[in-house]
């Protein structure tokens, strides 16, 4: 039992009390859920119209995605076929260019062989012109040291003096070293008729002069070499006048060689005077060039001389030929008349066989008649004696 405020309360009151509370409890509660309930569907309210336009944009998007899907497969497909076309033609351009390629590499091939081939021949030349280059330097090198020394060069000069006659005249109008009545010898002496007569080529080579004038550098050395050389050349010629100029023996000159073309030049040019002392002393200077000129003119002497040395010889066989001439004529003279007589006797003969044919006609006709006799063929008992 429960006294409350001077009530007792008993066990049966207490229960029915606490129903009563828990049942008061129990409605607030449920009163506060509806009302929760009722707040909870107004405030989800907004979000089920959210969902519902979601559900639909999803569905949007399910259909679109299903679009693009199948886009997707057409592109893909499409694109699938270019890559494929794309790939063929690409192929086809490859195996083009590499056909083209391989054509050009081909050419450039045969091309660079070729090139290498001409490049090879042209390197052959040039190792070949190397070769004659150094030959030659050798060569130049051997002729510097031949003309450096005198006696080699005045061989040098006689050899070359020798190549030029030789050359120009046949060989049995000139000699050698030919010894002279005065003890000298002749460098070359040609074998002219008279007149003028032999006349003695010798072959001077004035080098040390000439060398020393083309290498001065002053006034006076320059004086001195052309000092030395005024002295060489008149020593050359006057030389010259007197050991191969022989009065009855020899031409009344001489020729005086110089195997250098610049030499000869160097006296024209600049030492005129020394070209007329020689002229004077019928020593005339000759190079190479104007030698070989000089020889071309004997021969034609030596032509003519020899021409004229045998006329009596050609009149000779002149007049055995017209001997010849004549015989030749009676003969054909001869042969001639034979020849009007064949044609004589070959007419007559003509003549006997056309009778001969016409009489063995009429014995082929022959009928066991009695022939009239042919007044032609009638013999005379008597008269001179014809030809049938």
């Amino acid at each position: 039992m429960i006294e409350i405020n001077g009530h007792t309360l008993t066990e049966m009151e207490l229960a029915a009390l606490a129903g009563g509370v828990v049942l008061l409890i129990m409605l607030i509660l449920l009163i506060m859920a509806v009302r929760a309930a009722g707040r909870t569907a107004r405030a989800t309210e907004p979000l089920v119209h959210q969902l519902a336009g979601m559900s639909q944009r999803v569905q949007s998007l399910s259909d679109g995605q299903q679009q693009l899907s199948g886009g997707l497969m057409h592109v893909s497909e499409a694109q699938a076929a270019s890559q494929k076309n794309m790939l063929e033609l690409m192929e086809k351009r490859l195996s083009e260019v590499s056909g083209k390629m391989q054509e050009n590499l081909h050419g450039s091939a045969q091309r660079t062989s070729r090139s290498l081939g001409e490049l090879h021949e042209r390197l052959v030349a040039i190792d070949k012109a190397q070769e004659n280059i150094t030959k030659l330097s050798g060569d130049v090198l051997s002729l510097q040291d031949i003309l450096s020394n005198k006696q080699t060069r005045g061989a040098f000069g006689e050899i070359q003096l020798n190549d030029i006659v030789s050359k120009a005249l046949p060989r049995d109008s000139y000699g050698v070293q030919v010894a002279l009545s005065n003890g000298r010898r002749a460098d070359v002496l040609i074998h002219l008729p008279n007149p003028p007569g032999p006349i003695v080529v010798d072959s001077k080579f004035p080098l040390e002069a000439y060398e020393a004038l083309r290498n001065a550098q002053t006034q006076g050395e320059l004086t001195e070499a052309a000092r030395m050389m005024r002295g060489a050349v008149r020593a050359h010629i006057k030389a010259i006048s007197e050991r191969y100029i022989i009065e009855g023996e020899t031409a009344d000159g001489a020729l005086m060689f110089l195997p250098s073309e610049a030499v000869y030049a160097e006296l024209h040019a600049n030492f005129p005077e020394l070209v007329r002392e020689g002229f004077a002393a019928r020593v005339w200077i000759v190079s190479p060039t104007t030698c070989m000129a000089t020889l071309n003119t004997m021969r034609a002497i030596l032509k003519d001389a020899r021409m004229r040395e045998q006329a009596g010889a050609i009149r000779r066989e002149l007049s055995l030929l017209f001997q010849d001439v004549e015989r030749l004529s009676g003969r054909v003279e001869n042969l001639d008349r034979h020849f009007g007589q064949a044609a004589k006797d070959i007419s007559e003969i003509k003549i006997s066989a056309d009778k001969a044919g016409r009489r063995a006609q009429r014995l082929d006709n022959f009928d066991f008649e009695e022939l009239a006799p042919d007044p032609s063929d009638a013999v005379p008992l008597s008269g001179p004696e014809t030809t049938s």
